[in-house]
């Protein structure tokens, strides 16, 4: 897995918790997925995802760097 798609599962798991949740529990959690739905919004723009930052720092790789690593192993 790579932390583009740990960070892609991670918000379609969080907004269909919320939407659950909304249903089962109280309409507030709304909030959450749209908190959910601005931080993809925003990190499209800005790059800044506070998900993938802690993913990098713990040593999950990038798409590039998986691709850099599958092009270095086949030469």
């Amino acid at each position: 897995m790579t932390v583009e798609r740990i960070v892609f599962f991670a918000a379609g798991f969080f907004i269909l918790l919320s939407l659950l949740f909304s249903q089962l529990h109280h309409h507030y959690w709304l909030w959450f997925t749209a908190f959910v739905g601005a931080n993809l919004l925003q990190s499209a723009f800005t790059q800044f995802c506070p998900l993938a930052i802690i993913l990098k720092k713990v040593g999950i790789p990038t798409e590039l760097q998986k691709a850099n690593l599958s092009a270095e192993t086949a030469s």
